[in-house]
């Protein structure tokens, strides 16, 4: 450990990384958040907030990977198969749903590598980022990762001086923490609380015959009040036979002087389902998600459901996955050599077929490019003698086909002919008028 820590003081790095180990000290481990509660409020108890994250997550797990070396194309490589089977317990894409959901849940992911032999990871495992903890370092570089469940911790030591780093900690930009990310929750906190509490609101109406109840109102002609046994006799009878959904519509019947009055909402009242829509939209709006795709009536932002999936995928899906392969390339590519990068293969794509079709109509139709910049183009290598443009033999000069140009510019004095032709026919005279007789 003094070895690490004298490497971190060697190299270079912000003068203002003290202050922030500092700072970290002071506020403790997660100011201001409780991550569990979080993903309770945020996912498990709103469908809004829950099909969002499953949406992006399970896209951005779907697309496969292409390693590159340089821009070469590599389709049989160690970390291909590691991320295909990462761990005896989970395959690929169920790894990177977690991983992404975590994430998008608490603006933080983690990431485990088991190294074997050489110093090449051989098994991956993502972590719970509620139990995973910065030790910060001297110079406001993490210098270890603690992870603690069960009253257990183990740490994880970071040097960046060497290449196999156990942990990768993936964390979305958050402007007032320096060492743990801002998830979309966050933003969208008042709208998943708005729209949880209209639906308890609708779940209370239910339970009480879809009507806010009434009231029972003791009116007797002599005066008094009801007893204590009558009272508390009319309470059971009132919940045993009239309250719940099973119930709903069944006449009541009173003793003498009884009365009920009838509750009703008022239009201004009535507001909260149209205020639980509006609050779905912006939860929507916060995980990059377009409305329509949750089937939330009165958005018609997008002409179709096609072109709201396009941008999904576009905005959102897409961009989430090449963050992730920028992130697993600087982490792994190292332990295999210089120069591999892994990029989401996007050429598979259902969601974007229509769009790509379109896109290499374009290219192919070019008569200006090469084989080989039209293969580029579409995500393909170069071939040999693929550095040549081709075009339709059936495309002549206008003048060899033995036509004109109509509407050219008007022919020059040395172009001007002023013999005539006794072959063509001369125009008729005109009639004279009879004045000239």
């Amino acid at each position: 450990m003094a070895n690490i820590f004298s490497r971190l003081f060697e190299r270079k790095a912000s003068q203002v990384g003290p202050m922030m180990v500092r700072t970290m000290v002071a506020q403790g481990q997660w100011p201001g958040r409780n991550m569990v509660q979080q993903a309770v409020e945020g996912y498990q108890r709103n469908v809004i907030s829950y099909r969002c994250t499953k949406m992006v997550a399970e896209g951005a797990a779907s697309i496969p990977w292409t390693l590159y070396s340089g821009e070469k194309e590599i389709t049989s490589h160690p970390i291909l198969d590691l991320l295909a089977a990462p761990n005896p317990l989970s395959d690929g894409a169920a790894l990177l749903e977690s991983f992404y959901s975590h994430v998008m849940l608490s603006g933080n992911g983690y990431l485990e590598a088991v190294d074997g032999l050489g110093d090449r990871a051989v098994e991956l495992y993502s972590h719970r980022p509620e139990r995973m903890k910065v030790v910060p370092g001297a110079n406001g570089w993490p210098m270890a990762y603690d992870y603690t469940v069960g009253g257990l911790t183990k740490r994880f030591p970071v040097d960046f001086d060497r290449t196999d780093n156990p942990i990768l900690h993936v964390r979305a930009f958050h402007p007032l923490d320096d060492w743990y990310g801002m998830s979309p929750l966050d933003p969208a906190a008042w709208s998943i609380d708005t729209h949880t509490g209209a639906g308890s609101f609708t779940t209370a109406l239910l339970r009480n015959s879809a009507t806010p109840s009434g009231a029972l109102i003791y009116n007797p002609k002599d005066g008094g009040s009801l007893s204590d046994d009558q009272y508390n006799r009319l309470k059971a009878e009132l919940e045993a036979a009239h309250q719940g959904r099973e119930n709903a519509g069944r006449p009541m019947l009173f003793d003498g002087g009884l009365d009920w009055k009838q509750f009703g909402l008022s239009m201004e009242q009535m507001q909260f389902i149209e205020t639980k829509r509006d609050a779905a939209r912006e939860i929507a709006m916060a995980f990059g998600v377009p409305p329509m795709l949750l089937g939330i009536p009165g958005d018609n932002t997008f002409a179709n459901y096609q072109e709201a999936n396009r941008t999904l995928w576009r905005q959102t899906i897409i961009p989430f996955a090449q963050r992730g392969g920028r992130a697993l390339s600087n982490w792994l590519g190292p332990r295999y050599g210089k120069g591999l990068s892994l990029r989401p293969n996007l050429d598979d794509l259902d969601a974007l077929a229509e769009e790509r079709q379109i896109q290499w109509d374009r290219i192919e139709k070019d008569t200006t490019l090469t084989i080989n910049e039209k293969r580029i183009a579409k995500g393909y290598t170069r071939i040999e003698g693929g550095d040549v443009v081709l075009v339709s033999s059936s495309m002549i000069p206008l003048e060899d086909a033995g036509a004109t140009i109509s509407g050219g510019p008007a022919p020059t004095d040395d172009e001007t002919d002023d013999t005539t032709d006794d072959t063509k026919p001369k125009p008729k005279p005109k009639p004279k008028d009879n004045a000239d007789k």
